[in-house]
């Protein structure tokens, strides 16, 4: 099958699940969950390695009881993007039944400083750009990096679904990071995934639930050139797909150490603040781990 033809079907299914509500969607997505626990794939493999890693105090049955849990979540992120990505902003305000340390954001903004949004992949991480450029846009448009799909075809479709209430999506280049800095010096907001693997150019690893990882020292960086300020914002989903709350946690000082090594780790503490509460959400199918420092072996 060609790339043009599975794009094709890929951008039919996204508007086709687009037409249910929400339970609908959660519903389908959990199934394919749990086809994705029971059946060998790689996603379920990457996730179990991680788990284990990440929870060796856990007894054997717990770890793989949040395999599972994680997968039919896993499931439910995959298909949520329908409604996301295509849903009116009345519909999609109308999912959010609360948030918690909202004035956390509220007061970050007030200041008149630079704001770095710190959203980890937990729960429908996808969300969070969308709802602050819906409720902030006049004043706050968001400017977020953005790595084009390996499915070209794709590309056009996810960067109007992302920027259609107001945000800004800039490549993953050098260009890209200087509008980053150019955005926060001028008191805007920035969108950052501080759990992504930032590539093996010159990496830093930093303990992640007590296993080093290759950690990005961006957020660092724009924090002290910029006098930005950060804090870390994930959506956890309610049950029976009655909709998302949307959480505001406070970045952990340190976070603008000049001192790499002392910013990385502050930047892994937080995400793990954040995962903790709900680890069952969180996106334990991305290789984390990729990266191994000098003399370990590959872990996928």
């Amino acid at each position: 099958m060609s790339i043009a033809i599975r794009a094709a079907i890929i951008k039919l299914l996204l508007r086709t699940f687009a037409l249910f509500p929400l339970p609908v969607v959660h519903a389908i997505g959990a199934a394919l969950g749990w086809l994705m626990a029971i059946t060998p794939n790689d996603v379920r493999r990457v996730s179990r390695i991680n788990i284990d890693m990440c929870f060796p105090q856990l007894t054997p049955s717990r770890r793989r009881r949040l395999l599972v849990q994680s997968l039919v979540e896993s499931g439910k992120t995959a298909l949520e993007f329908a409604p996301l990505w295509f849903w009116s902003e009345d519909k999609i305000l109308a999912l959010i039944k609360a948030a918690p340390g909202r004035q956390r954001l509220d007061d970050l903004l007030n200041k008149g400083k630079g704001v770095i949004l710190l959203i980890p992949h937990l729960g429908a991480w996808e969300l969070a750009s969308i709802y602050v450029s819906m409720c902030f846009a006049e004043k706050y448009p968001v400017t977020g990096l953005y790595r084009p799909p390996r499915m070209g075809a794709l590309d056009m479709m996810i960067r109007r679904a992302r920027e259609r209430f107001g945000a800004r999506m800039v490549p993953t280049t050098m260009t890209g990071v200087r509008t980053l800095y150019h955005t926060l010096n001028k008191g805007g907001v920035v969108g950052v995934l501080p759990d992504q693997e930032p590539g093996t150019g010159n990496p830093l690893f930093a303990p992640f639930f007590g296993v080093p990882a290759n950690t990005m020292g961006l957020v660092s960086k724009l924090m002290t050139r910029t006098r930005a300020e950060a804090v870390y914002v994930y959506f956890t989903r309610l049950s029976g797909g009655r909709g998302f709350e949307v959480h505001f946690l406070p970045a952990s000082p340190g976070l603008d150490d000049k001192d790499l090594h002392i910013a990385t780790q502050r930047l892994n503490e937080g995400v793990e603040v954040c995962i903790r509460q709900y680890p069952e959400q969180y996106q334990w199918g991305y290789k984390r781990f990729r990266t191994r420092p000098p003399g370990e072996a590959g872990v996928y």
